[in-house]
């Protein structure tokens, strides 16, 4: 059992294995041709002990001990034609088993992030983005040792040691059974060996997963480490992961390193058997040395595939302890789905807001929002205020459903937001955060996430409207320029005026601004506020702010104080009572 985010769930053997063969199933061609050009392959192995064995008999029947060179020249070119059908089946199992793995583990990635984005937000309030990355990089990429290699390997030796088994059994089945006597040890340490070693490769995913989380923390906070000299102490975290890895890493590899060696010691004693009792028959003239000969080149032949399936259930357990990592994130449902019935608003709404004896509480703690009633006309304004952390954020969150509420309802143009799809929903509101979040691409690029079909034209007038088209001009590469991860290229001012362009082409009946003018300079705020006057006009416009020269032109104030709302009213209003809202101003 395993834990999740939202509880305790069971991933089974049979439930890993079985995802990764569902994807599979997409690729049935590729790899049956290189389960065929496997048995192929098994087929040629076979095929060459007999020629030998064929060799040596000539050689014993020829009267005065030379073989005819018509029966040494077929023997050897025949020997070469299978080596060159060996070669083409080797390249044919080999290609068409990696097509098929790394088309299965690119299935599997691309699902599990389109899987991510149906998640809801509260899914992402305990998770890490390196665990996330690690389960959709390294976890999946366990999926292409199964397929490509421990499948492939399985068929291959499966089918030798019946090959062989048949092969030696012809020849002389008594001893062909005293061969056998090793293999229950191999058996046993088998079952050991896989009892012990799941969980170390279980450990191994997660110590590799909390090493990238680790990591993309420290390189995503580079400028905090470095401002409050952290750098020795963080690189000693990292180096405790890393340690922490190599550890689970060495433990895996000894549990390995003490398997294989034993299988093999195992597997030999059938040489040391075969030496003993094909000897004395052989002496005894109970066994041509033809047949002597041959059984030793099979019976290597035979306990090769029984040391290589260990290697391949090695590969089937690393591939296990991926897939149920996958599993279990794939078992994660969203909170936030279209009901059953769900209507598509129409293509713009009014952007009516009404909020009818809203509560709220996140999955843990206290409520953050108890029985909010508060009406929003469609093309107003309206201030959020009051302390940190009162839920102002959270309040204008239950609009486009990145939460539901615990109780009541948000209606948009009269309608209960969960009765609509969340698509249709979400294309009627335009967010602008405090905290932007820029791409790694083009000034351009980023513009065009609120509307990618837009034309050159159309983003040049949102520039333009978010006042941000004077100091595009002045980049290097004008709307071309690239800004780097997070837009770190760009000040925090102009990053802003980014997030308002997008806005503005976005173009949606319904905004809300969440301190968009905090932490800049006066002669940016002016310029950002400018751009805001202008992207608000015509629309219903939730507005969260600490700054007073940003709110006091609303239409109305809403102040909210522990958890509910305490007072509303335009600015003129409020100042004449002795509220909250005074005090603030």
């Amino acid at each position: 059992r395993t834990p999740t985010a939202h509880g305790t769930r069971t991933v089974t053997t049979a439930r890993s294995v079985a995802l990764v063969l569902r994807y599979a199933r997409a690729y049935r061609a590729s790899i049956t041709v290189a389960l065929t050009a496997t048995v192929l392959l098994v087929a040629i192995g076979l095929a060459v002990p007999w020629i030998v064995r064929r060799l040596v008999s000539s050689v014993q029947e020829s009267v005065d001990g030379s073989v005819p060179l018509a029966v040494v020249g077929w023997l050897a070119a025949g020997l070469l034609a299978l080596y060159l059908v060996r070669a083409l089946m080797r390249f044919a199992a080999s290609y068409f088993a990696h097509n098929a793995g790394w088309g299965v583990v690119a299935d599997a990635r691309r699902d599990v992030y389109e899987h991510l984005q149906r998640l809801s937000m509260r899914f992402y309030e305990d998770q890490q983005t390196g665990q996330l990355m690690s389960r959709m990089v390294n976890d999946t990429d366990r999926f292409e040792t199964l397929v490509s290699h421990a499948l492939p390997d399985t068929v291959i030796n499966v089918f030798t040691l019946l090959g062989v088994g048949a092969a030696m059994a012809a020849m002389n089945w008594r001893l062909a059974l005293v061969t056998l006597v090793p293999i229950p040890l191999v058996l046993l340490a088998v079952r050991m060996y896989t009892r012990r070693v799941m969980p170390a490769f279980r450990t191994r995913q997660r110590e590799l997963a909390e090493l990238n989380a680790t990591l993309q923390d420290n390189l995503s906070g580079i400028r905090e480490i470095k401002a409050f000299g952290r750098e020795v102490r963080e690189s000693e975290r990292i180096g405790g992961r890393i340690d922490d890895y190599r550890r689970s890493l060495l433990r895996a590899l000894r549990l390995m390193a003490t398997f294989s060696p034993f299988v093999e010691f195992a597997s030999s004693l059938g040489t040391v058997i075969v030496i003993w009792f094909g000897g004395r028959l052989a002496l005894g003239g109970r066994l041509p040395l033809a047949d002597l000969v041959a059984f030793f080149l099979y019976l290597e032949m035979f306990y090769g595939p029984v040391r290589a399936l260990s290697g391949a259930w090695e590969q089937v357990q690393e591939s296990r302890a991926g897939a149920e990592r996958v599993a279990e994130l794939l078992d994660e449902r969203p909170d936030i789905t279209d009901r059953p019935g769900a209507v598509p608003l129409p293509d713009r709404v009014a952007g009516a807001l009404q909020f009818r004896d809203v509560s709220f509480r996140y999955t843990r703690g206290e409520p953050v929002l108890e029985h909010i009633s508060l009406d929003v006309a469609p093309r107003t304004v309206t201030a959020l205020v009051g302390p940190s952390g009162v839920g102002k954020t959270t309040l204008s969150s239950l609009v486009p459903r990145f939460y539901d509420v615990t109780e009541g309802s948000v209606l948009i143009d009269g309608r209960d937001v969960r009765d609509v799809t969340l698509a249709s929903l979400r294309r009627q509101v335009s967010v602008v955060l405090q905290d932007v979040f820029l791409f790694n691409g083009s000034v351009r690029d980023n513009i065009l996430f609120g509307r990618p079909d837009a034309d050159p034209g159309e983003v040049e007038e949102a520039a333009r409207v978010a006042n941000a088209a004077e100091f595009i001009e002045a980049l290097p590469d004008g709307c071309e320029t690239l800004i780097g991860e997070r837009g770190i290229r760009l000040s925090g001012g102009q990053k802003q005026r980014i997030a308002i362009a997008r806005a503005v082409l976005k173009d949606a009946p319904v905004l809300i601004l969440d301190e968009a003018t905090s932490s800049v300079d006066p002669q940016t705020e002016r310029l950002i506020r400018q751009a805001l006057e202008r992207l608000m006009k015509g629309r219903t416009t939730l507005i969260i702010a600490h700054r007073l020269s940003t709110i006091r032109s609303a239409d109305r104030i809403v102040v909210l104080e522990h958890r509910r709302i305490r007072e509303t009213g335009t600015h003129d209003q409020l100042m004449t009572r002795n509220g909250h809202y005074r005090k603030m101003a």
